[in-house]
């Protein structure tokens, strides 16, 4: 552990130097920000934009914690729901290139339970590692469909065995291959892979070959540690109240157990992990080498760009396409890479400009699931995106 390469990962600017480097149209968009933050009734929220591996940005909204009244800061801790699904496409990646498996090997070698799913195409064989990283499987979306909001139902499955014992009441949604239909079973699938080659648990194997490396020594997984849990967001569910007829903010506390699904959504860190994140995505070393060369012990240059090949068109819109892993974006002519977030009550979106250098990570701890209070992850990062287009 070397703290002095740590603080530097994140680079703590002066103000004049944030304020020559930040976008310009940042201040319009921490605007833009509060006032769909405020319509969609979130608690509270955090943004911070990455320029070539540092910090230049940071805005911040709200309450981390209502009950304690506690704003959101620098250490706020957020969950970060499915952008957790890219740490589990590079641990693949890494077993790759050293030689442990191919991306058109078989599933079924290391799952060989999937044969008790019900397959109407004959197919469940042709499965691929690399169908499984694109979302093309034909594997269902939720992991946990079974759920009618009774408090002692399980968040999500708790155990493998648990998984295992719904397959024979599921089936292929579509001949494999075939298309794109995005699946959170997918990725635990591919967990299991990980963990039949390295002999870890996933989360044991992230640790070692990604968080380690890449010092993101604030990232965890489950139960928040102790010494951090000050810093530990709340998250809060907008939902209707059926005697009052108003909307409500239902807190949801601060930690929930995502059991099996883990390597699908689990991953919790300030946002100064996830920029130490961008950083690496972006391979912005700022010329120190001992940095350049944890970046490229975690994964090379090479793969990464591989990993950022489109594969499938990502549903209807033409210019969403899915890689390994990660959601590719033509944004107005300029290519972004990244991914969005969803669990309990918290949201998130991560996009990189890697010819640029820069990156945007936005979280909040609100979710709605009332018609007349939308989401407000989305209109955010509609004003987001443009900040990753090139300065003209």
């Amino acid at each position: 552990m070397r703290p002095l390469i740590l603080l530097a990962s994140i680079a703590v600017l002066s103000p004049i130097s944030q304020a020559q480097d930040r976008p310009a149209g940042w201040p319009a968009f921490a605007k833009q920000m509060d006032s769909l933050a405020r319509a969609g009734q979130v608690v509270g929220g955090s943004a911070v934009f990455v320029k070539d591996g540092r910090i230049v940005a940071r805005h911040h909204y709200g309450l981390a914690d209502r009950t304690r009244n506690v704003s959101v800061g620098d250490r706020s801790i957020f969950h970060y729901g499915s952008i957790t699904k890219t740490l589990t496409a590079i641990a693949i990646l890494q077993l790759r290139d050293r030689g442990k498996l191919s991306l058109d090997d078989k599933v079924i070698r290391w799952v060989p339970e999937l044969r008790r799913m019900h397959d109407p195409f004959g197919m469940m064989d042709s499965i691929t590692v690399r169908m499984l990283l694109a979302h093309t499987s034909g594997f269902q979306n939720p992991t946990w469909p079974y759920g009618n909001g009774k408090p002692w139902e399980p968040f999500e499955p708790t155990t493998w065995e648990q998984l295992v014992a719904m397959m024979p009441y599921q089936q292929l949604l579509f001949r494999p291959g075939s298309r794109w239909g995005y699946s959170n079973p997918a990725y635990i699938y591919l967990a299991r892979i990980i963990e039949a080659l390295s002999g870890d648990p996933w989360v044991g194997y992230i640790q070692k070959h990604i968080f380690s490396p890449l010092q993101l020594d604030r990232s965890y997984f489950g139960a928040t540690p102790y010494h951090l849990a000050e810093d530990r967001a709340n998250n809060y569910t907008i939902v209707r109240d059926s005697a009052t007829k108003s909307n409500l903010v239902r807190e949801n506390g601060r930690d929930f157990d995502p059991g099996i699904t883990i390597p699908n959504g689990g991953w919790n860190a300030p946002l100064d992990d996830l920029a130490s994140y961008v950083a690496f995505l972006t391979n912005s070393s700022g010329g120190d080498a001992e940095r350049q060369r944890r970046f490229d012990a975690v994964l090379s240059r090479a793969t990464l760009s591989e990993m950022w090949q489109p594969i499938i068109r990502q549903g209807a819109a033409p210019e969403s396409r899915m890689g390994l892993g990660f959601f590719l974006l033509d944004h107005e002519g300029t290519p972004l890479i990244g991914h969005t977030g969803s669990q309990a009550g918290f949201l998130s979106f991560v996009w990189v400009n890697p010819q640029a250098r820069t990156g945007i990570v936005v979280a909040l701890n609100t979710d709605s699931n009332v018609r007349d209070v939308p989401a407000a992850l989305t209109p955010i990062m509609q004003r987001a995106l443009p900040l990753l287009r090139p300065a003209p």
